[in-house]
């Protein structure tokens, strides 16, 4: 049997659409989808399953059943799946009623298949461990769902931004998303948000 020689392949760009190769960690998702441990809810047209690494208490993500790769390959009539996205997000929590969530997607997603962000604002988890784990639900880096929404039926596309914006704004420096406490660390910051959340 002829056997071929491996050869070096350039990692692709973040703007890229090439799918990332069968059992790459970035598919973690297309299995999660299907782990009954994971999984919430689940209808003909999405799935919403529990982040298998919450960044806080209650964290969930809200993926469609139809191959979506990215925020930069929604056409403008998908504009409807994601409102529907949003809105079973929106029946789930009200399941926690005493729980404030935002919804959002990160504008340049570290994992494939599109999937809609609900997380509780108290970020207390062991799995928030990086100022760039914090910064990309706190910065402009978290694209509102509401916005997304609006920004493709009124422009056909989603304007998300440049992987060089994003970096910067994964560096920024820590800031509390309640007040105007900037930690230096993310130990401090974490000790701070226990405050907030046992107020």
């Amino acid at each position: 049997m002829a056997t071929s020689t491996p050869t070096k392949r350039a990692a692709p760009s973040s703007n890229s659409q090439r799918p990332a190769k069968k059992g790459h960690w970035s598919q973690g998702l297309l299995e999660s989808m299907n782990d009954p441990n994971l999984i919430v809810e689940s209808d003909e047209r999405i799935v919403i399953i529990k982040d298998k690494y919450p960044k806080a208490r209650y964290h969930f993500l809200a993926i469609p059943k139809i191959n979506v790769p990215n925020l930069k390959a929604l056409k403008r009539e998908q504009s409807e799946l994601l409102r529907y996205m949003q809105d079973q997000c929106h029946l789930l929590a009200s399941k926690y009623p005493h729980v404030e969530f935002r919804y959002g997607y990160h504008a340049i997603p570290s994992m494939s298949q599109l999937h809609l962000h609900m997380i509780s604002q108290d970020f207390d988890s062991p799995c928030l461990k990086t100022k760039r784990h914090w910064n990309s639900f706190n910065t402009k880096y978290f694209l509102d769902s509401a916005d997304v929404i609006r920004c493709l039926e009124e422009r056909g596309m989603v304007v998300t931004m440049t992987p060089i914006a994003g970096e910067k704004l994964l560096d920024l420096p820590l800031k509390c998303h309640k007040c105007i406490y900037s930690p230096q660390n993310m130990p401090k910051l974490k000790q701070h948000l226990y405050k907030h959340s046992n107020n």
